[in-house]
């Protein structure tokens, strides 16, 4: 059984009060989810008991019918302690109440205690000091659950492989710096390095492969993405949001789709007046709709659209994008 919650309470018992058999009193209790009572009957509830036993019944009103509950209850000692000896439990439950809301069920701790043991073990000046919990579990057998995995670190255990000389089987020569990889891990990575490396071209034989128009910080970051699934860490700052831009390109030329977005992602958190014309017309020229709208919502904000407007991004968008010029025409009439 799987335990869904569990509440406990204590109350006092006045043993100067007499009380006749079948008389009591109430204490409610509620854990948020089940409200519950609990019912003392401090001379018994039947009369064939002769008063002999303290009697306490519990209810609970569960929101559903699929539960089962044990009731445990004690008697607290004289020098505060629980008195093992009086502990009783009982698991036996019966209907007492059905509504559209709520189911009720019953138990029932007939013979708690004698009150002839209650003077001399568990009364202080007239009171008797009773705790009573209710376990509820979720009714059924419980399924094993399931074996725990660890999360995978295959972009760690491939990361340790960046650079390696000594396992790499082809190079790229970028703005005069040597970059060591491995055929396999860029092909599986990109398409446009698959066709490259294992295909037909010419690259495919070659030991060392040139890359043109990209700088070699950008392709030491995409490296390192290939590798790790992850970006590099640059400082926020207006450097790194032209890395980024970089990036984005490198991104869209290799088809790494992922890394795409997730350059997509830095350059909207860093998005600024000053900025947004540039990335919006970078975002329309390598297909990022993402991007692109959310540029377009930026500077269709009024608050922006007079401050970007005299940018020299804004000039060099009209200029160069006459198509996105076209849709910020429509959204302005609109």
């Amino acid at each position: 059984m799987m335990t869904i919650s569990s509440s406990f309470v204590k109350f006092k018992l006045d043993v100067t009060h007499n009380y006749a058999v079948g008389e009591g009193f109430t204490k409610h209790v509620s854990d948020g989810e089940q409200q519950w009572m609990i019912r003392c009957y401090p001379r018994g509830f039947w009369e064939d008991d002769d008063g002999e036993y303290i009697t306490l019944g519990v209810g609970l009103l569960a929101k559903s019918n699929s539960h089962k509950f044990i009731v445990h209850a004690y008697l607290m000692t004289k020098d505060g302690g629980a008195s093992v000896a009086s502990i009783r439990s009982t698991n036996r439950t019966y209907p007492i109440k059905k509504s559209s809301n709520f189911y009720g069920y019953g138990v029932l701790l007939r013979h708690f205690v004698k009150r002839a043991d209650l003077e001399s073990m568990y009364v202080i000046d007239g009171m008797a000091t009773i705790v009573c919990g209710i376990v509820i579990f979720a009714n059924g057998e419980i399924e094993p659950g399931p074996i725990p995995v660890p999360h995978s670190n295959l972009g760690e255990q491939l990361g340790v492989m960046v650079g390696c000389d000594d396992s790499s089987d082809v190079s790229f020569s970028v703005d005069g710096e040597i970059f060591h990889a491995h055929r396999a891990v860029f092909a599986a990575r990109s398409p446009v390095f698959k066709a490259e490396l294992l295909g037909s071209m010419a690259e495919a034989t070659m030991s060392c492969i040139t890359i043109h128009d990209i700088d070699r910080m950008t392709f030491r970051a995409m490296r390192h993405f290939i590798y790790t699934d992850m970006l590099p860490t640059w400082d926020e700052s207006s450097s790194s949001t032209e890395q980024f831009q970089k990036l984005f390109v490198a991104a869209d030329r290799y088809a790494l789709d992922r890394l795409k977005l997730m350059c997509a992602q830095k350059l909207w958190e860093n998005m600024s007046v000053q900025m947004v014309a540039t990335t919006l017309g970078y975002a329309d020229m390598y297909h990022c709709p993402e991007l692109k709208s959310r540029c377009l919502d930026f500077l269709m904000a009024e608050s922006n659209f007079r401050k970007v407007a005299v940018t020299d991004g804004y000039l060099e968008l009209k200029q160069d994008f006459p198509s996105v010029m076209e849709e910020i025409k429509k959204r302005i009439e609109t």
